[in-house]
């Protein structure tokens, strides 16, 4: 089964690498980093190189198809986002157990800064970290 076609139409030309990746991404499920998904790939016979997924995973963020977020070492990590609706986890920092969480009060604050200063196209990031339940009892 490929990626999904939408995706792969919102980053740029269809190859089969980039489908490859799409489709890795997917079903990963979790965050994952760039170097770890290529470890994957070529574990499955893909032939695509690392280079190519960094690629790939930039533009799905871009895209607004991938969530980034950095664990405690500063790597980047990406889930794929289904949706285009932007979404905030909590990530566990010994287990890298991820949650979405509701994070509407942190979206009214940035769209009242935008207003207030006159920035337009305003992005932010906010990064939750901590310990999940069974990794604060181990």
């Amino acid at each position: 089964m490929g990626a999904p076609a939408d995706d792969l139409d919102l980053i740029g030309r269809r190859t089969a690498q980039r489908t490859s990746v799409v489709r890795a991404l997917i079903d990963h499920g979790d965050f994952v980093g760039a170097r770890t998904l290529h470890g994957v790939l070529r574990t499955q016979g893909a032939r695509v190189g690392l280079n190519t997924v960094y690629r790939t995973l930039a533009a799905l963020v871009d895209a607004g198809r991938a969530d980034v977020v950095r664990d405690r070492g500063g790597e980047r990590l990406f889930r794929h986002r289904p949706f285009p609706e932007h979404q905030h986890y909590l990530l566990c920092r010994a287990c890298g157990l991820s949650m979405p969480v509701d994070s509407d009060a942190v979206e009214a604050w940035a769209e009242r800064v935008a207003a207030a200063s006159g920035f337009g196209e305003v992005e932010h990031t906010v990064e939750l970290s901590g310990l999940c339940p069974r990794c604060r009892t181990s």
